[in-house]
Parts: structure tokens; C-alpha cells; sequence
């Protein structure tokens, strides 16, 4: 079982410091929450912060940026819970079966749908309609945010933007004289020409533990080009034999191109295989910079972008937002909200996603020299900023989309890779369960 880190961070330092999003600490107003409780002029208040990406290469910034916002609301004080990955998507559910939530938490886009329908979070659009920053947000990541609800309010505030690519080794592609892939040709062999085993070197390894099926789709939908999650007749594109033939190629590498441990192998053991100098290339978003920047040398490594499709475009999912929520049971909204704002704000927004390695939803930040000059984040932006680039939205709307994803999905890539199931027959079960999931949404929504 993974530790679960929980630090409560304090300030006892008065400063005048006041970050974009703070406020004004010496307010007298009032502030009245949700249930009708009120905070007196001056009280002081804790307000809980659950973090649900926690680890020794994010949870220190957390701290830096906790720490100033206190220092600039001294009437206000931040308990930091932090959660790894893997487990925090259960840990919010047992607390919102119990009732026991905080007051403000990471949330990834693909749990709103879920966690709204089950009524834990408080829609921000009073706040945020008056914040000054407002029309500062990426337009379209409010936007996607608010079309995966039912009722179309705003549940999370979106403060990074990430994107799937490829990170390989530069130096190891100079020094065997292989260039870096452009089309997916280029992919799978230059796989099979990094892969050394005299040197215990594999061209790349696949992330068949949990979180695999993000990365597979994504993989997947870049490789077909298609951009419809579903057909017209509500049949899901998953199985496509477009995909059927990416998959048996895909796969085809475990193993031999790939190291074993692959089957079990989740985000850390993956990058890893790759910052130890085991294995050529991974596929990840670029928000591994931090961990990969520690272990290698600038020159040891780089970002690329997927092969554009069979149809000769880029092809990326959208919805791939993540940010922070406000969930319903607050007794210090207002707080709550004037902390959220602040960790939105350019500033923090700057902090975050420089030290990160991700990108910034505040056009202030993308403005800014780091963003300009990091390698990775401009492969990102070229692919982002192409006009010919597609975008194919996945189910997300749907309330047990995260959870096909983790019970289903996860293990049948791991049948596949064992050998007891087919390529055919894993694709087959996915689509079905999206299709299933879909016809249960759309019942439900009709009969309101």
C-alpha cells in the first residue's frame, strides 16, 4: 500500500505580498457559504487541500505556492493532503460516499462527470463570472469543461494543459545514426534498430500496468485518424480495423523490442526503464519533464510529437485538461474559491507548469520567456497549433468512462500481452463497454 503523504503547512510570517488571485487579506466583508454558516470579519480559517497527483517531483511546489498564499492571506490556512495517482480516484470516492470531503481538490476532467452527477461539487460560475482574470483562461479548456456536465456549469477551474508525445533518447539516435520518427513507419522500425540487448537496451517500453489505456487510445486514434468517438448509429469507432492493425503491430513489439516487465509496468516503472538507460523511447505527456530533466542531460534527450496519421494530419484527444474543484460539502466557499483563483493565477500558473514541465491555460504565462524556449513544450505547441490538427473527444460526459477505463481496459491490455486474449477480442470488449455506457447515459438523460 503507497504512503499517503499528508502535511499541513503554516505561516507565521506577515508580509505584504499580494499574488494576482489572493485578494485582499484585510477584507471585513462577511462571507456567507452554502449551508447559510458565516465566517465573522478576522476569523481565522483552515481550509483542506487534497492534491491528487502527490510525490516527491510536485508535492514541493505545492508547498512553495501554499506558503505564499498564505503569507498573503493571513487570516487563512491550507492543510495539504497529498494523494499518489493511482489511488486518489478511490479516495474521493469513499469520501463522497461518506460525506467527508475537503473543501478544494485536484480533479482530472475525466472524473467531473462522475463526481457532478453524484452532487460533490459546488458549480464556480458566480466566482468566476466576477473574477478579473477571467477572460485570461484558455477559452476552449472552460468551455470542454463545462460540455462533459449535464447541467453545462463550471466545476473545475482548469490551470494546465498536457499533451501525449514521444520522449527518446537523442544521443543514442545520433550515435546509431537513426533519425527520430516522422511517420509511424519510422516508429516501429526505428524501434526494432534501438533495441540492443547486449547493452540491455529496448527501443521502447509499453505502460501495460494501470494508466495504460489513456496512453493506448491516444495512441491508437493518432495512428487511425479518426476523430468520431462514435458513429452516427452510436457504434464505437475503438475497434476500427484501423486500430485492430495498430494494436497487433504495437503489441507485436512486446518482449522483443520491449522489456518484459511491461505487462505490469505503470508511470513510474516506465519512465524509469527510460531515465536509468534502459529503453530508447517511451510515449508520455510532456508533464514527465521534471523527472527526465533530473536524471539526464539536456542533450541526452527530447520531446517529439506523434507520427501524424494515416490521413496525413495530427489527431488529438481533447478534454485533457486538469484542475481544481471546490467540492459541495465547504463550509468556507469564499476561501475556498479566493484559493483556487490564486493557484489559477499567471503567477502560480507560471510556477506550476515551468517546474512541471506542462501547459498553462493562462495567456500571461504563455507569454513568458520558459514557455518560449522549452523544447518540449514548443513540439507541443506546433502540434496544437497546426491547422490541419483534429481532435476526437472521448466519452468522458459518461459517469463510469474513468472506470471502464481502469477495470477494463487496464487488465485486457494485460490479457493481450499475456496471450490470453486476441487483439480482436480486447478491442471488442472496450467498444462494447463504451457502447453500453453511452445507451445508459442517453436513457438517463431522457427521462428528465
Amino acid at each position: 500500500m503507497s504512503k499517503k503523504v499528508h502535511i499541513i503547512l503554516t505561516s507565521t510570517i506577515a508580509t505584504s505580498l499580494m499574488l494576482a488571485g489572493c485578494g485582499n487579506t484585510t477584507d471585513q466583508t462577511v462571507i456567507t457559504d452554502g449551508a447559510g454558516s458565516q465566517t465573522k470579519p478576522g476569523e481565522k480559517v483552515t481550509i483542506v487541500f487534497w492534491d491528487e497527483n502527490a510525490g516527491p517531483q510536485r508535492t514541493p511546489f505545492y508547498e512553495e505556492l501554499i506558503k505564499q498564499f498564505e503569507e498573503a492571506n493571513l487570516t487563512i490556512d491550507v492543510e495539504y493532503v497529498g494523494m499518489p495517482n493511482k489511488s486518489a480516484k478511490q479516495k474521493y470516492d469513499a469520501a463522497i460516499a461518506a460525506e467527508d470531503l475537503p473543501d478544494v481538490g485536484g480533479v482530472q476532467t475525466t472524473w467531473l462527470a462522475d463526481f457532478t452527477i453524484r452532487g460533490a461539487l459546488l458549480p464556480m460560475d458566480p466566482y468566476f463570472d466576477q473574477w478579473s482574470e477571467k477572460d485570461k483562461l484558455n477559452k476552449q479548456a472552460i468551455q470542454s469543461n463545462r460540455d462533459v456536465v449535464q447541467d453545462k456549469k463550471l466545476y473545475q477551474i482548469p490551470n494546465t494543459t498536457n499533451l501525449d508525445n514521444l520522449w527518446y533518447r537523442a544521443d543514442w539516435y545520433k550515435e546509431a545514426g537513426v533519425t527520430p520518427p516522422v511517420t509511424w513507419d519510422d516508429f516501429f522500425a526505428g524501434i526494432e534498430k534501438m533495441t540492443d540487448k547486449s547493452k540491455n537496451r529496448y527501443g521502447f517500453s509499453i505502460r501495460g500496468g494501470k494508466g495504460g489505456s489513456f496512453q493506448l487510445q491516444r495512441l491508437m486514434y493518432a495512428y487511425s485518424g479518426i476523430t468520431d468517438y462514435f458513429d452516427a448509429s452510436g457504434k464505437s469507432t475503438i475497434n476500427d480495423p484501423k486500430h485492430v492493425e495498430f494494436m497487433k503491430k504495437y503489441l507485436g513489439l512486446y518482449k522483443t523490442y520491449t522489456p518484459e516487465s511491461d505487462i505490469t509496468n505503470g508511470y513510474k516503472e516506465m519512465v524509469a526503464g527510460f531515465d536509468t538507460g534502459a529503453v530508447a523511447m517511451i510515449q508520455h505527456n510532456i508533464g514527465s519533464y521534471g523527472e527526465h530533466s533530473k536524471s539526464l542531460k539536456p542533450e541526452q534527450y527530447a520531446a517529439l510529437a506523434f507520427p501524424k496519421s494515416l490521413n496525413g494530419n495530427y489527431v488529438v484527444e481533447g478534454f485533457n485538461t486538469n484542475g481544481y474543484s471546490i467540492f459541495k460539502t465547504t463550509k468556507h466557499p469564499d476561501e475556498a474559491w479566493k484559493f483556487i483563483s490564486f493557484l489559477a493565477s499567471a503567477p502560480s500558473q507560471s510556477y506550476w507548469n515551468k517546474q512541471i514541465g506542462q501547459l498553462p491555460t493562462h495567456e500571461d504565462a504563455i507569454n513568458e520567456d520558459w514557455f518560449k524556449n522549452a523544447q518540449h513544450i514548443q513540439e507541443a505547441v506546433k502540434v496544437l497549433n497546426d491547422p490541419n490538427t483534429l481532435y476526437y473527444y472521448p466519452s468522458v460526459y459518461t459517469p463510469d468512462y474513468r472506470s471502464i477505463l481502469d477495470q477494463v481496459v487496464d487488465p485486457g491490455l494485460q490479457a493481450v500481452m499475456s496471450g490470453k486474449n486476441t487483439v480482436e477480442e480486447f478491442l471488442n470488449e472496450w467498444a462494447a463497454a463504451m457502447e453500453k455506457s453511452k445507451k445508459q447515459y442517453e436513457q438517463h438523460i431522457n427521462k428528465k
